[in-house]
């Protein structure tokens, strides 16, 4: 079977290997879509922090069964949880996967879907049941939002700050929405916040770039500030500087990943009695939630595609994704 593999940063080159055969519990299944990701994005440029080479890039997928196993046969078509739990550790036992102590994701501690075929296991399947192979590629990444919301607790009402309106954050602002929360894009991207408002029906966008932030958030919120603050960034200045963006009694949950230190005041976070918490993945209750909102048009996959490429074409394309001025949002690899 023909693979892409990221060698290291900035170089992708494809090659064959052996097409997998199933195992135990396993089954095979026939690659069909790929989205790509900030991860991915990340990995190709070495900023990735959980991240070796060379790998096989790829966990937003859409699949067809080619191995029959458990409750799926031949040609089921699926999404994977692309989290690979080890079953056995605290956080395994008390209903935390996403946050396996063991976890190998596929694309980043081992080998994803950028490959015509690849073997998982059975129970990290998702039936397709109705939705179409964009959808089911789309799902993973909307699951990640949907469980920052989730760790937030948003409440009816609530002002949710969301920053960075990549396409992590702008499926955290839908199921902010969908939660019953007033939702703040904040980006430095005029064309990413024209989106939040146009199509996402976002309440409230600011451009950091050429506004007052802090001004801005108090006469949205009538100076009590934001409840909620979802940093989607993974940019070191942006993390930190959100801390500021809280009100007292806020949640703070950092979705987005970066290398470096947290810094804030201790005395202004202290005051406020905030609450500091990490997102990291999403569990299967989260894939759910997120079924059941594209089954009911709560969520339309089909604003995030704004670039098609044919598998063959991914190495050519790949470097054009990281420039903002190419406005990607969600690029789709169709195998």
């Amino acid at each position: 079977m023909r693979v892409l593999v990221c060698e290291e940063p900035g170089k992708l080159v494809y090659t064959d290997r052996p097409k997998p055969e199933a195992t135990d519990s396993n089954v095979i299944l026939r690659i069909r879509r790929v989205g790509i990701c900030g991860t991915d994005l990340h990995a190709y440029e070495g900023t990735q922090p959980y991240f070796n080479y060379p790998r096989v890039l790829g966990h937003e997928l859409a699949a067809e069964v080619v191995t029959s196993g458990s409750d799926f046969k031949v040609g089921d078509l699926v999404t994977v949880i692309p989290y690979i739990n080890c079953q056995t550790c605290l956080a395994c036992r008390s209903g935390k996967p996403n946050c396996c102590s063991n976890i190998k994701v596929l694309g980043v501690h081992t080998d994803g879907g950028m490959a015509e075929y690849i073997e998982v296991p059975s129970r990290l399947l998702i039936s397709a049941d109705g939705l179409s192979m964009d959808e089911l590629a789309l799902v993973e990444p909307l699951a990640i939002g949907a469980h920052g919301v989730r760790r937030a607790g948003v409440q009816k009402n609530e002002f949710v700050l969301v920053v960075g309106a990549g396409p992590i954050g702008l499926g955290t602002m839908e199921f902010a929405r969908i939660a019953g929360g007033k939702v703040i894009a904040l980006d430095i991207n005029d064309q990413r916040l024209a989106f939040c408002a146009g199509k996402l029906n976002v309440d409230y966008t600011i451009n950091a770039l050429n506004e007052d932030v802090l001004s801005r958030l108090q006469e949205i919120t009538n100076g009590d500030m934001p409840a909620v603050v979802i940093d989607a960034t993974g940019n070191q200045k942006a993390i930190n500087n959100s801390f500021q963006y809280m009100s007292h009694g806020a949640r703070y949950v950092l979705i987005g990943l970066q290398k470096g230190e947290i810094n804030f005041s201790h005395p202004e976070f202290h005051k406020r009695e905030a609450t500091l918490m990490s997102s990291r993945n999403a569990t299967r209750g989260d894939f759910d939630h997120v079924l059941w909102a594209m089954k009911n048009k709560l969520v339309d996959p089909a604003n995030y595609i704004t670039h098609r490429v044919e598998f063959d074409e991914v190495a050519k394309e790949f470097h054009k994704w990281i420039d903002p001025a190419n406005g990607v949002i969600k690029a789709m690899v169709e195998l």
